[in-house]
């Protein structure tokens, strides 16, 4: 057998094989601070953790915010002189708040604000209002942002750990989605 064949015959071994189980990954007790795209846990302590079938019962009940941490890409630092540059649109769960950049494991201060401001705008002040957080599949962001959200003192928080990967694939529907302002990104309009 050539190298060509050989090479050709364990692909086709490794593509039938089972996949193995996905790996199993502890709960830290502290948020996650770098590679967030990575297997997650299969719990939060506090939150309760949901399916896609769970999330779109909520959702369609119309019970809770949901809240999409998701970050925005950054402007490339190195753009010409006067390159347009236009923002990737955002397809989320319709309805939900969009707060980017709010999942890393430390947050500045102004975004440690911006989160703790617009959940409590979101949710109406309603500590006990259902928060449901997610992201994208493997993503620490929002595993993140739900522990964070208990530590703010909300007594209702599911995590969405498929998020809008899961979402999408159930085919469920979808909308484009702008980020809630940050407090220096208000319109301010002429009196």
């Amino acid at each position: 057998m050539n190298w060509t064949l050989a090479g050709a015959a364990l692909a086709l071994v490794a593509f039938t094989a089972p996949i193995a189980a996905q790996e199993i990954v502890s709960e830290p007790d502290e948020y996650r601070g770098e590679n967030y795209r990575a297997p997650v846990p299969a719990t939060l302590k506090g939150a309760r953790v949901l399916t896609t079938e769970q999330a779109e019962t909520i959702w369609r009940a119309g019970t809770a915010v949901f809240v999409d941490v998701l970050p925005r890409a950054p402007k490339p630092p190195n753009l010409p002189a006067g390159t347009i540059w236009r923002d990737k649109p955002r397809r989320n769960i319709p309805g939900s708040v969009w707060l980017p950049d709010t999942g890393y494991g430390k947050l500045s201060a102004a975004t440690e604000d911006y989160l703790r401001r617009s959940l409590a705008g979101a949710s109406g002040g309603d500590n006990a209002r259902l928060l449901v957080i997610y992201c994208l599949t493997n993503c620490w962001m929002s595993w993140n942002a739900a522990k964070r959200a208990l530590s703010y003192g909300y007594r209702n928080v599911a995590w969405y750990p498929d998020g809008t990967d899961g979402w999408e694939q159930a085919d469920l529907p979808m909308t484009e989605s702008q980020p809630e302002p940050r407090a220096d990104q208000q319109i301010q309009t002429p009196k």
